[in-house]
């Protein structure tokens, strides 16, 4: 009853017609750039916008925290990033990631940069 044509060809190991189907690598290289370009900014920004909505209280308890996660997250997720691309040998896809941890290092290393070495010592103590 049914034509050939309206029922799909699963046949194990077939792409389909639009391309090669995505990998199970390249669902995680695509869900760890997503989270970097969501998660990160929301995970820092986070207890600056309780702040604005009237609760000082998560800034205050939670900000420190907050701070670490989003520095790992955008640390961690070029660098995983990349070798997961690395290992599958996705060039496109290492080189973003590549750029990533540039974008990323650039203001971590600034803050550190000025709350370490450059951070100005109290009257009378030696830093």
């Amino acid at each position: 009853m049914s034509s050939s044509r309206s029922t799909a060809d699963r046949t194990p190991g077939r792409a389909p017609a639009g391309g090669p189907a995505p990998s199970g690598l390249d669902r995680a290289i695509t869900g760890l750039s997503r989270w970097w370009w969501i998660a990160t900014p929301l995970i820092l920004f986070t207890p600056g916008i309780a702040r604005a909505m009237g609760f000082p209280e998560v800034g205050q308890e939670f900000g420190d925290r907050f701070a670490r996660a989003a520095a790992a997250s955008a640390v961690g997720t070029p660098a995983i990033g990349y070798v997961l691309a690395h290992i599958g040998g996705r060039r496109r896809a290492r080189g973003r990631f590549a750029v990533m941890a540039v974008v990323s290092a650039l203001p971590v290393f600034f803050l550190w940069l000025l709350l370490g070495p450059l951070s100005e010592c109290p009257a009378g103590h030696h830093c």
